[in-house]
């Protein structure tokens, strides 16, 4: 069992005495506090913190760390106060065993809505001290250490949230160690006996396996000699779960993944890795397209490192990562190497622990733009595992994104105005696809223009979090400036049956009715109204006229320009197009929808002044408006064919189209075809009727 004297004298490696005295003091004060609890196994309890405190030691993390580890429980299980701690060790130690209490207290397996709630908490803790999940993630290795005093369905719980929520973020930060034995952990408790029977596996194969191993190391060694380079050759394990996770998703037998021989080599700089990258190529012959700089273009969690794939002795591949210690330490330890080479008085790992922050950062304004919860860790998660892409922007610099990545996700990347604005790109060049997945290495220019919006069917193809989130954001912002735009229409198209206007309203006559509706401004009355939420009919009424007083009839249809955006929409059961007459029905949410004015699914609330509206087309309407033909003709070779070139010798545009035969002799085919306006559709009638053995046209309608 580890004791406090054993930890010390490993601190004072790399720690001095008075932080180690400090550490000391933080032990003692915990073991007081938790003096006769004891954890399930039936060891004092303050073995656990002292436990959590050697994982961070390990990481060779501050003092400050190593306290809070120490205390983290301490606030929650013995009812010692946060002031006194602050009392005690100062406002920053404090601070963190606040934040882990905090987040100890959160339970993932709960409703979706419950967990992201809490994974917000988790954002706000990280961004107030990174340390707070440094702790937790150290707290949560022991706990995983010491499963197997619990019940199985507890276990279970905690496992499946250790490989959902933890190890993704370990993975983020840049923790392997710690991720890795997560992984593995997690899937002994979920998965027992398929961990188990994969263990074996992996025992006997690594037998079998010596001798080869030997010989390829030996030969790596003797290269690496030749050129008089100096470096640390070893093979390198794969790990259970990483092994099952290759079975199942690329499904691949366990035999074709340990065929795969991987070895590690450490060297002392940067510039030693490419030559130690060109002796191994002179060695054994390269795979193309296998080679990975990750020296040059870091992964997203800090990443460094080349990675090759060779074909070795008698064809076996072998995968070989090159990297110096400092990116040795940085791969193990992520984010923690940042302290550990800040204790030594340097500091390479500073960039990783600035990008770190800046995933924090990016989550924080994800939270704020996000409009509820469960969108914001749908967006959390896709950002949780990345497999990245590198492209460049037109003046070189180089942005990272998820796999499967568009130019709009790009856009966002580089910025939120750019991507709102975005109207084109080109890709190497060449005009490209919005939705088009970017490859790495590839140059991507964004064409913007001033005033455009973002489109809602780019929220078919983005990945990014970032994207997502902003396009929802702008989308709302655009829905309610025009529902506010639509409902004051509305509200004034009804008010001039009295010959009044909203303009001609006394602010107080409003007052009392958006504090009966519980709204702030006129604009959120507006929205409702636009939305179908709130009938004009009613809310004029209230304005301008004593309660139960009938309104007269306003003087004829308010005019539909097709341009009110969102909150304005063509009913697919009779496809209205400009010329028709039309009605339209105020559906709560959704705003107006236009239907034809015989249309048969509004016959019982036509003539409800509260529910529809008298509508008509603008003189300057415009646009593509999609009606649907059934055609009946003799059936004959090349019918589709025919029936195209004739739609679009008419300037129309065929969307969809299906066919199906009455008798043998006979084909009805059913058209969706685009068209400007009723002229437009009476002109493709027209051209379809000169058609050979055309027996019936017939427009659908509900």
């Amino acid at each position: 069992m580890p004791s406090i004297d054993a930890l010390a004298d490993r601190l004072s490696n790399y720690l001095g005495p008075e932080q180690v005295n400090l550490v000391r003091r933080a032990y003692f004060y915990a073991e007081q506090a938790h003096d006769g609890q004891r954890r399930r196994s039936g060891e004092p309890y303050v073995t656990h913190p002292l436990a959590v405190a050697n994982i961070l030691a390990e990481m060779h993390m501050d003092h400050q760390s190593l306290m809070a580890a120490m205390l983290h429980d301490v606030i929650e299980d013995t009812g010692i106060a946060k002031e006194a701690l602050s009392q005690q060790f100062g406002e920053t130690v404090a601070e963190l065993v606040d934040g882990v209490s905090k987040l100890t207290q959160m339970n993932f397996e709960t409703k979706a809505e419950a967990q992201a709630e809490n994974f917000q908490k988790m954002a706000m803790a990280m961004a107030r001290d990174i340390r707070v999940i440094l702790v937790k993630l150290a707290d949560r290795l022991h706990n995983m250490r010491t499963l197997e005093v619990l019940s199985g369905e507890k276990r279970r719980r905690i496992a499946k949230e250790t490989l959902e929520i933890y190890a993704p973020i370990a993975n983020r930060l840049g923790m392997h160690t710690v991720r890795v034995e997560f992984e593995d952990l997690g899937f002994k408790a979920m998965h027992p006996m398929r961990s188990s029977l994969i263990n074996r596996a992996v025992k006997s194969a690594r037998g079998n396996r010596k001798e080869i191993v030997a010989k390829i190391e030996h030969s790596l060694a003797n290269c690496l000699a030749e050129d008089g380079i100096e470096g640390e050759v070893s093979g390198r394990q794969k790990h259970l779960y990483g092994i099952y996770k290759k079975m199942r998703g690329k499904r691949r037998a366990f035999t074709e993944i340990m065929d795969v021989y991987a070895f590690r080599i450490v060297v002392d700089k940067v510039d030693t890795c490419y030559r130690v990258l060109g002796a191994v190529h002179n060695l054994y012959k390269p795979l193309p397209g296998r080679f990975k700089d990750y020296i040059a273009i870091p992964k997203a969690n800090g990443y460094q490192s080349l990675h090759t794939t060779l074909f070795g002795m008698h064809g076996v591949p072998i995968e070989i990562q090159i990297r110096t210690r400092e990116m040795e330490e940085m791969a193990n330890n992520g984010i923690a190497a940042h302290w550990l080479y800040k204790s030594n008085g340097d500091e390479p790992a500073k960039g990783n622990h600035a990008r770190a922050r800046q995933w924090v950062k990016g989550i924080l304004e994800l939270q704020q733009r996000a409009g509820n919860s469960l969108e914001f860790i749908e967006s959390v998660k896709i950002d949780l595992f990345p497999d990245e892409v590198y492209v460049f922007t037109p003046k070189g610099r180089i942005m990272e994104l998820p796999k499967g990545s568009t130019a709009v996700d790009f856009a966002y990347a580089v910025h939120t105005d750019v991507g709102n604005s975005c109207i084109a790109c080109r890709i190497n060049r060449r005009l490209a696809p919005l939705s088009e997945p970017l490859q790495s290495g590839s140059t991507v220019e964004i064409v913007s223009a001033p005033g455009a919006r973002p489109n809602p069917a780019w929220l078919n193809f983005v990945v990014t979090g970032k994207a997502r989130t902003h396009i929802r954001h702008a989308l709302k912002q655009q829905r309610r400036s025009e529902s506010i735009n639509l409902g004051e229409r509305l509200l004034n198209k009804v008010l001039t049956g009295f010959d009044s206007s909203l303009d001609q309203i006394a602010p107080e006559r409003v007052q009392p009715i958006l504090d009966e509706y519980r709204l702030e401004l006129l604009e959120d009355l507006l929205e409702d109204i636009g939305l179908g939420n709130r009938m004009a009919y009613v809310v004029a009424r209230r304005l301008v006229s004593s309660e139960g007083e009938p309104l007269p009839a306003t003087e004829g249809p308010l005019a539909i320009r097709g341009t009110e955006g969102l909150v304005l929409s063509y009913a697919r059961c009779c496809t209205p197009i400009p010329g028709d007459p039309i009605v339209g029905h105020l559906s709560a949410g959704k705003g107006m929808v236009v239907h034809l004015e015989d249309c048969g699914n509004i016959s019982e609330i036509r003539h409800n002044p509260e529910k529809c509206l008298q509508l008509s087309w603008a003189k300057d309407v415009t646009g593509e408006f999609n009606v649907e033909l059934r055609v009946e003709l003799e059936h004959q070779r090349g019918l589709i064919a025919l029936l195209a070139s004739s739609v679009n010798a008419a300037d129309g545009n065929i969307e969809k189209i299906s066919m199906d035969e009455r008798d043998g002799r006979i084909s009805v085919v059913q058209l969706v075809v685009s068209v400007h306006d009723r002229v437009h559709l009476a002109r493709v009638i027209k051209k379809l009727r000169t058609l050979t053995g055309v027996v019936r046209i017939t427009r659908m309608r509900a």
